[in-house]
């Protein structure tokens, strides 16, 4: 085995594969490699053995590197786990010192100790923090053929390494990769607009892979102004359409989304009041509701800061300024506990005898995202 030195020239835009030479440097048997690039690619992928022997010392050979130029998913040359590209290689010693681009003429320098086997190819993937692998596909289009080769290749591989769950984002452009991805034992963690999540846990031990986000999150407005009235909308679609209940302003948290962010969108968005937020209330859970998932409702009271009203009329029927015990004492409210509670905490915070949690804004050093903490202020030397 040698130490090498491969020069790769430029590439011609004119063809679609070009035949390359690669001259191995400090190599005792002067041997040259040839090999097919396909141009549509920044670099090829190479696969070939480098020996030296003294038997061979003056034997010529010429070895076919793997022509890739069907592989449009193909990026960059990759090493490790460390994500260059689309792939890397299979057991690789390689330390790769600079990459530049393939546009000029350009030089690749390896230092290596590479086995005299062929190089198999494998997905490129990045270490999470939990001895997993997660690989992030491209929309280029992919042959499943070739995905699936380069899937098992790569689940041995792993294995090989001690990890432990593999996780696959395969772009909605690749949809055709679903089946053998399912047949090498994936299965799906969550799906997004954009993109399938699938996920494959390598040990014999028990899964420990967490299941996926299992709770939405909702907030109700609580507005009311000095004269005692409160912010209600009927609406136009949902259980509550047609009924003639009065009810607060609702709505779903956003992803990324803050509670108190949220609760001051839906009260502008559904009857176009400005609003400040002031603290949580309350909160409840329940259990299979939206595609069987949990649900946390918060309730959310908040100061208005203009009072004109202007409906959203794609889901708002109607919204008004109401007496606060015109609407506590409509039958649906005193007829539901839960609804006839928030209305008890509600009057017990109007007048001064109940007091929520409020957004205080909090730092870690284990993040550096801005969050909150919701807290009660009652005894504790907040300002």
């Amino acid at each position: 085995m040698i130490a090498a030195r491969l020069l790769i020239p430029k590439l011609s835009s004119s063809s679609s594969s070009s035949s390359s030479c690669f001259i191995v440097k400090n190599n005792p048997t002067r041997t040259k490699y040839y090999g097919l690039f396909s141009n549509h690619q920044k670099l090829a992928f190479l696969s070939y053995p480098i020996t030296s022997s003294s038997a061979r010392a003056r034997t010529r050979t010429r070895t076919r590197i793997t022509d890739l130029s069907s592989c449009t998913s193909l990026g960059k040359f990759s090493q490790g786990t460390t994500r260059l590209g689309s792939y890397c290689l299979k057991n690789n010693t390689t330390r790769i010192r600079s990459l530049s681009s393939m546009n000029t003429r350009s030089a690749l320098e390896v230092s290596s100790s590479l086995p005299p086997d062929k190089l198999d190819r494998i997905l490129a993937g990045k270490d999470d923090d939990h001895d997993g692998v997660i690989v992030q596909l491209t929309d280029q289009p992919l042959d499943p053929s070739l995905f699936t080769s380069l899937l098992h290749a790569s689940l041995s591989h792993w294995k090989l390494q001690g990890k432990k769950g593999v996780w696959i984002k395969l772009p909605i452009e690749l949809a055709n990769l679903v089946e053998p991805a399912v047949k090498a034992g994936f299965y799906f963690h969550h799906a997004e607009p954009k993109y399938l999540m699938l996920v494959h846990w390598l040990p014999s031990a028990t899964n420990t892979i967490p299941a996926n986000a299992s709770h939405r999150v909702g907030i109700g407005a609580f507005v009311m102004n000095e004269k005692n009235e409160v912010l209600v909308v009927q609406e136009k679609s949902g259980r509550f359409r047609g009924t003639g209940i009065w009810k607060f302003p609702t709505g779903v948290v956003d992803e990324g989304e803050d509670i108190c962010a949220a609760a001051v969108r839906e009260v502008k968005e559904e009857t176009g009041v400005d609003a400040k937020f002031v603290e949580i209330l309350a909160f409840r859970q329940s259990h299979k509701s939206f595609f069987d998932k949990s649900d946390l409702f918060f309730v959310c009271m908040l100061q208005p800061l203009s009072f004109e009203i202007q409906l959203q009329e794609r889901e708002i029927e109607a919204a008004q300024w109401m007496p606060f015990q015109e609407y506590a004492a409509q039958p649906f409210v005193q007829k539901h506990q839960l609804f006839k509670d928030i209305s008890d905490v509600c009057l017990a915070k109007k007048g001064g005898q109940y007091a929520g949690f409020t957004p205080v804004p909090a730092e870690t050093s284990l993040s550096a995202k801005k969050t909150h903490l919701y807290l009660n202020k009652q005894g504790l030397n907040y300002e």
